[in-house]
């Protein structure tokens, strides 16, 4: 295949964005026209899981198509370099693409590119590991040098305001327009990667207040609970994540409304992007992919954030749209996926070798996984998750504590039916799959292929003075 007819490539990841949240979906609040849109001319996956479901190692497996068991990472290792091996960039890169990423890449140390030509980097302000990255830079050049934060809204916190800069200020239109930017500088006489990592909709929940307005008159649909999120045995890592001994029931309410709204944002310069793809000649030769590191609980089961298996924070959507895809136009797959597989399923799309490193299945290939496995956390803070397409168990080894939900007739896990009689099998057929997987000191939680566990712990809520890493004034730059 010559360059000149190999597809463009444009994946656009997000920060903290169910599968659930999109008008495809059946959500019936939030607003999503372009990813509708998308998802009407390409393939929605409806069964697509961050393997670890925090920032660092699901963006480990999407960028180099490997399970935390082989990038080492199942815990959110801020200083671990990238594993030595190809990554996704790089891989484009040898097979003759030019690649560029605009965003939030979270490796370290932060000015590596990972196999990318250049990096236009957002990192949320994380000035403590040495950089002050392109978006504060841009800043200051208009005149806002340092005031990024100054809305006063927690980068884990689920407090909301409106945006407190001029429009274009916003991190959400300036990795946009940097990304279109990019595009126009394209070399014509070769294929072209292009990655866009938006910051949002994760916190600071800092709408636009044009997009906050969209959902001033909307019923926002509140958070669900299980029967079983008031269990007295609940174990102690679970317990540390529930969000409502903090926010007030109108604190989630709001929190969903902004969320939406940033969301919302997105969609619509996702738009700006297949415009100029479009006006650049570029649009009917590019596959566009979308998808997020993980979702985030939105006060669902009385959490928020992420770090668990439940769909809200599991669950990701991944869409895979274009031209070069039209026969598959308007299909929903329900084949169990994951981040890993983001990478074989690229390369597989542009008749790219696949790398021998690689763990991840290609989407689009005849192989299809019978089983899931999810790890997040070590020793006291450990949960684990098996997933058969129909059937999902999540394992807390602190205290024992085994869940089971059938998500086809629960899709909001609603009943923990571990204990039903009628379910044993299943369960010990997803438990058998779990110890086979089991590593690195995690064995001890069987014995004689029983699990065991450790003893349940008291959740400790220890005083958070520093506000969950609240950020402050940036200029000039913190230490």
């Amino acid at each position: 295949m010559s360059n000149n007819s190999r597809p463009n490539v444009l994946m656009i990841v997000v920060d903290h964005w169910s599968a659930a949240l999109l008008g495809a979906a059946g959500h019936k609040v939030i607003r999503t026209p372009t990813l509708d849109a998308l998802s009407r001319n390409g393939v929605r996956f409806t069964n697509c899981y961050s393997e670890c479901p925090v920032c660092i190692p699901a963006r480990r497996s999407l960028m180099t198509g490997t399970t935390p068991r082989t990038h080492g990472d199942r815990v959110y290792s801020a200083t671990m370099p990238m594993p030595d091996v190809p990554t996704l960039a790089q891989t484009f890169r040898d097979a003759g693409y030019q690649a560029y990423a605009v965003g939030k890449l979270h490796v370290y140390p932060q000015r590596n590119r990972i196999g990318f030509d250049d990096v236009i980097l957002a990192e949320e302000g994380r000035y403590q590991f040495g950089v002050v990255d392109d978006y504060q830079i841009w800043l200051a050049e208009q005149g806002y040098a340092g005031k990024e934060f100054l809305h006063g809204m927690g980068n884990n916190t689920y407090y909301a305001r409106p945006w407190h800069l001029p429009e274009e200020c916003h991190a959400t239109n300036w990795a946009a327009k940097e990304m279109a930017r990019m595009i126009k500088r394209k070399d014509p006489t070769r294929p072209a990667f292009y990655c866009i990592s938006y910051c949002h909709p994760h916190p600071p929940l800092v709408p636009l207040q044009c997009y906050l307005d969209m959902y001033q008159n909307e019923e926002i649909d509140g958070p669900y609970y299980g029967d079983w999120a008031d269990d007295p045995v609940y174990p102690m890592q679970a317990l540390r994540l529930k969000g409502d001994a903090i926010y007030s029931e109108r604190d989630i309410l709001d929190a969903r409304k902004a969320f939406y709204a940033q969301c919302t944002h997105i969609d619509h310069q996702i738009r700006v992007l297949i415009g100029t793809l479009r006006e650049e000649g570029l649009l009917d030769n590019t596959i566009i992919l979308f998808t997020a590191d993980h979702g985030d609980m939105l006060g669902n089961h009385g959490m928020v954030a992420k770090r668990v298996f439940y769909e809200s924070s599991a669950n990701i959507p991944l869409i895979i749209s274009g031209m070069p895809l039209a026969e598959y136009s308007g299909t929903v797959d329900d084949r169990l996926v994951c981040l890993a597989d983001v990478m074989p399923t690229l390369l597989d799309l542009c008749n790219i070798d696949i790398p021998d490193t690689v763990d991840g299945i290609s989407a689009f290939s005849s192989e299809k996984r019978e089983m899931l496995y999810g790890e997040i956390g070590e020793g006291d803070l450990a949960t684990r998750m098996v997933h058969d397409g129909r059937y999902k168990l999540i394992y807390y080894p602190t205290g024992n504590y085994v869940q089971l939900f059938d998500l086809e007739a629960d899709p909001l896990e609603l009943h923990n039916i571990a204990e039903l009689e009628e379910f044993s099998r299943i369960r010990a057929r997803l438990t058998e799959f779990l110890i086979s997987n089991l590593y690195k000191g995690d064995e001890k939680w069987a014995v004689n292929g029983v699990l065991t566990g450790l003893p349940n712990k008291e959740a400790v809520f220890a005083p958070d003075f520093n506000l969950s890493g609240q950020r402050g004034y940036h200029f000039p730059p913190p230490v």
